[in-house]
C-alpha cells in the first residue's frame, strides 16, 4: 500500500470478521521472545471449514514450487482447513501477546521500527503488500532475517470483498510468490486489507497454505491520533493473547514508530511475552 488511502466505509466493513462463523480450534506454537522458556501453547480459538481445496474458477497463479538442486525440501505444515473468520487472538500462551504491523515495509519507517524490536530482542508480525516488498527486497530480507513472520497482506491494499475471485487470487498470489521469492519461504499468514473478509478470500488463502490472522487490538494508527493516544490503546487493550494491529507503511507512521519506543518496554515491564505464532 504506498498511500494512506481508507475507504469511508472502514468502520463497518471492519466489524465484517467478527460476525462470520463459527469458533473451532488450531493447535499453534508460540515462539517465546524472552530467554526463559515458554509455556506450551494450547488449542487457538478459530474458525470452522472443510479442509482446503483449489478455489473454483481460474487456476491459481502461484504454485508451491519443489526445492531443486542440492537444497533440502523446506518444511511445510500441512494445507489448513478453510476457516468462515480470522482468528484475533492466540489462547493458552500464558502472559504473552504479539505485535503485527500492516502495510509495509517501508524504507522510511520500517528500519525504525525493526531497530526498537531488535533493541529488546522482541519478534513481531509484518503483513506486506506484494508491491511494497518488490520495491524493498533488502527490507523484507531483514524482517526475515531477524526472526520476524513475514505474512501476505495482499498486493495493491484492495477491498477484497468487491474483487472476484481471480482478483483475489492474483492479489494474494503474487504476493505470496514474490515473498518466498525474496526469503525462500512462502508465508503462513495473511491479513485482509480493511479486515475484509468473505468465502471466496478463506478459501483462496487456504489454498496457498495460508492461515487468516486478524487482531484484538486495533491502535488506529493510521488515522494519525497522537503518539500518546497510540500508546494508551495498546496499554488499555493489553491481555492474554491480545493481537495489537499497528502499522509501518502508507502514510506517515512517526507516531507509531514513537509510540512503539515507549510501549514496547512498558508491556515488557508488565510481564508481558511479545510472541510470534508458529503452526505446526
Amino acid at each position: 500500500m504506498k498511500s494512506d488511502h481508507r475507504p469511508p466505509e472502514r468502520r463497518t466493513v471492519l466489524r465484517l470478521a467478527a460476525g462470520l462463523g463459527a469458533a473451532t480450534a488450531l493447535r499453534l506454537v508460540a515462539a517465546d521472545s524472552a530467554p526463559s522458556p515458554a509455556r506450551p501453547a494450547g488449542p487457538v480459538a478459530g474458525a470452522a471449514g472443510a479442509p482446503a481445496t483449489a478455489p473454483r474458477g481460474r487456476p491459481l497463479a502461484y504454485r508451491l514450487r519443489p526445492m531443486t538442486g542440492q537444497t533440502p525440501p523446506r518444511h511445510r505444515p500441512a494445507a489448513p482447513p478453510v476457516r468462515t473468520r480470522p482468528f484475533e487472538q492466540l489462547t493458552d500462551i500464558g502472559h504473552a501477546m504479539v505485535l503485527s504491523f500492516d502495510d509495509g515495509p517501508d524504507p522510511l519507517h520500517t528500519p525504525h521500527i525493526l531497530d526498537t524490536l531488535r533493541e529488546h530482542d522482541v519478534r513481531a508480525m509484518f503483513f506486506l503488500c506484494g508491491e511494497m516488498a518488490n520495491d524493498n527486497r533488502d527490507l523484507v530480507r531483514r524482517i526475515f532475517d531477524e526472526g520476524h513472520t513475514v505474512g501476505n497482506h495482499s498486493w495493491t491494499h484492495p477491498l477484497v470483498t468487491e474483487l472476484t475471485r481471480a482478483g483475489i487470487t492474483d492479489e494474494l498470489g503474487r504476493t505470496s510468490d514474490v515473498i518466498e521469492e525474496i526469503t525462500g519461504a512462502a508465508p503462513l499468514w495473511y491479513r485482509a486489507p480493511y479486515g475484509a473478509w468473505n468465502r471466496d478470500s478463506f478459501e483462496i488463502g487456504a489454498a496457498l497454505g495460508m492461515e487468516p490472522m486478524a487482531w484484538t487490538v486495533d491502535t488506529l494508527d493510521w488515522t494519525v491520533p497522537g503518539t500518546a493516544t497510540i500508546v494508551r490503546r495498546v496499554r488499555q487493550g493489553a491481555g492474554p493473547g491480545a493481537v495489537v494491529l499497528s502499522h509501518d507503511a502508507g502514510g506517515d507512521r512517526s507516531q507509531s514508530v514513537a509510540a512503539l519506543r515507549r510501549y514496547l518496554p512498558a508491556l515488557l515491564d508488565d510481564g508481558y511475552r511479545l510472541t510470534v505464532p508458529r503452526r505446526r
